[in-house]
């Protein structure tokens, strides 16, 4: 069932993501178009709901609620800076606006972008951690909680990746030719 959710959470995600965007540019309702954007935020909050439910309600807590957890985080952390890419593509495609503003590709500000794209991943390992933390304490120590663990283990490598990763852009930054 959790796994289910987490797919139909993912489905809504963009279905609301494209009918937003499309009632703000397409058919001119910006308000309505902010409204459907609005309600994104509560598909996590069902997912969180119903995961706290099933574990209170006695569920051996395994994968499927820490991919819960990292989903959340994940949207959390990434959620907005998906909308926003996908606004600018959007507005320059269906209604006139601006190109895409692209990356910097040499030197500080490259390692600039990478140091906040790092950020966002981070933020998403923590809040992911926090809630596998909260659902470790949820169960109580009585409850099988290796895998929510090894969630969280997983999120430490995530972080270390993406700090190796906007590092390498700091330590050895890429030269315009």
């Amino acid at each position: 069932m959790i796994v289910g959710l987490i797919v139909a959470c993912e489905v809504a995600f963009w279905v609301l993501l494209a009918a937003g965007l499309a009632f703000r540019y397409v058919l001119g309702m910006p308000r309505a178009g902010l409204a459907l954007l609005l309600c994104e935020p509560l598909l996590e909050l069902v997912l969180f709901t119903v995961t706290a439910v099933d574990l209170r309600g006695g569920a051996e807590p395994d994968w499927k609620h820490g991919l819960a957890a990292v989903y959340i985080g994940f949207t959390v952390g990434l959620g907005h800076s998906t909308i926003r890419w996908a606004d600018a593509r959007f507005a320059h495609r269906f209604a006139g606006g601006p190109p895409p503003v692209r990356p910097p590709k040499y030197g500080t500000a490259r390692a600039v972008h990478e140091w906040k794209v790092a950020g966002r991943w981070i933020l998403a390992a923590v809040v992911a951690m926090t809630l596998l933390q909260g659902a470790i304490w949820y169960v109580g120590g009585d409850g099988g909680t290796d895998s929510l663990r090894a969630w969280q283990q997983r999120m430490v490598w995530l972080i270390g990746i993406n700090v190796i990763i906007a590092g390498s852009y700091t330590l050895f930054p890429k030269r315009e030719r």
